[in-house]
């Protein structure tokens, strides 16, 4: 089974002095990281915001962070792409200690809600809008009391659910991720 997957470009456009239209940067993304070391998921970041409305810098550059960050910036925005491994024993067998330290390699331990007779180890939930677009492959989307299965071309609009991703295909899921930062009314917040 090859797991090797093909790189991709994140290029990211501004302007030059004149106010025309310019290629800043046509790279890989910069900012990778495997999460939960050997079978866990690679992280590619690939832009984020710091405000609601973005500003727009003739020069855009994406503000530095320490370390990855698992939501967007309060009142910010946050571009990811995640490719999920086949999901082994490891994951299943997880305590749920063992998947809050995996959201605090993340910078969100708060976000992890494992707990005894969860649907899946690795449940979280955040405050944000997340809309996951399936790139190549397919995966679980894992909820408290449904599941559902999606393949290349599909979307999925994440209402700040307590979920989890189980890839139980043999192959590698690769998605694409927007995150845009959110508040829960008071209905949600109390669950």
């Amino acid at each position: 089974m090859d797991q090797q997957q093909k790189t991709f470009r994140r290029v990211v456009t501004g302007h030059d002095t004149d106010g025309k239209a310019i290629i800043i940067s046509d790279a890989p993304p910069v900012h990778t990281q495997l999460v939960g070391g050997p079978g866990g998921p690679t992280f590619f970041e690939i832009w984020h915001t710091l405000e609601t409305p973005a500003l727009i810098h003739s020069q855009s550059r994406e503000p530095d962070e320490n370390g990855l960050v698992l939501p967007p910036p309060k009142t910010g925005t946050r571009m990811r792409v995640i490719e999920f491994p086949p999901e082994g024993e490891e994951i299943r067998k997880l305590t749920g200690a063992d998947a809050a330290a995996k959201f605090k390699t993340m910078g969100d331990e708060k976000a992890s809600t494992s707990a005894e007779g969860a649907p899946h180890p690795l449940m979280h939930r955040t405050q944000t809008v997340d809309y996951g677009i399936v790139l190549e492959g397919e995966i679980t989307l894992v909820l408290d009391r449904a599941e559902a299965t999606i393949q290349a071309g599909d979307i999925v609009i994440q209402c700040g659910t307590n979920h989890a991703w189980a890839n139980r295909s043999g192959k590698i899921c690769r998605m694409a991720f927007i995150l845009i930062d959110g508040q829960f009314t008071d209905e949600i917040a109390q669950h």
